[in-house]
């Protein structure tokens, strides 16, 4: 069963919710994300794999398994790294690495390769998308809480991916 996370993909002014699908599958070692990803999104894959690594838990090519990830809505373009944080998150959840309540919570950050985090453009934006859709939580890099900090709803600074 894919794990299923929620992030924001940032439209000029405005954001709307992504979400971001995972899924394991036997077979020869894979990594595909599908979604209409731009160049920095594909390159995710990178990040992803040696974060995991340098944060001690099993990376994907040690699993030796098909990993896709799913980024919906498929017809909205996606751009820039803030989808690491998700992504890192879903197969941590996917391969049973990690069991937590996603439910109610976005996520957005930029993975450095030992696992910290990179801010990212858009808070603000993805803050009120969340508030407007009902979500409770944005979990973002702790530079970003001074963006949205004004909000009202839980803005959520993450030091490093768990």
């Amino acid at each position: 069963m894919p794990a299923k996370i929620f992030s924001a993909a940032i439209n000029g002014l405005w954001a709307r919710p992504v979400e971001v699908e995972v899924d394991l599958s036997p077979g020869l070692h894979s990594f595909n994300i599908v979604g209409l990803p731009d160049k920095a999104v594909e390159e995710s894959k990178e990040r992803v794999s040696a974060a995991i690594k340098n944060s001690g838990a099993t990376p994907p090519g040690r699993k030796n398994k098909r990993l896709t990830v799913n980024l919906a809505p498929a017809d909205l373009k996606k751009q820039g790294p803030a989808y690491d944080l998700p992504i890192a998150l879903g197969y941590l959840l996917a391969s049973g690495q990690t069991n937590f309540d996603a439910n109610g919570k976005i996520f957005v950050g930029e993975l450095a390769l030992d696992g910290s985090l990179r801010p990212v453009k858009g808070v603000i934006a993805i803050g009120l998308m969340a508030k407007e859709n009902g979500f409770k939580t944005v979990i973002v890099p702790k530079i970003n809480t001074a963006d949205g900090s004004h909000r009202r709803g839980e803005l959520k600074p993450t030091f490093t991916a768990p």
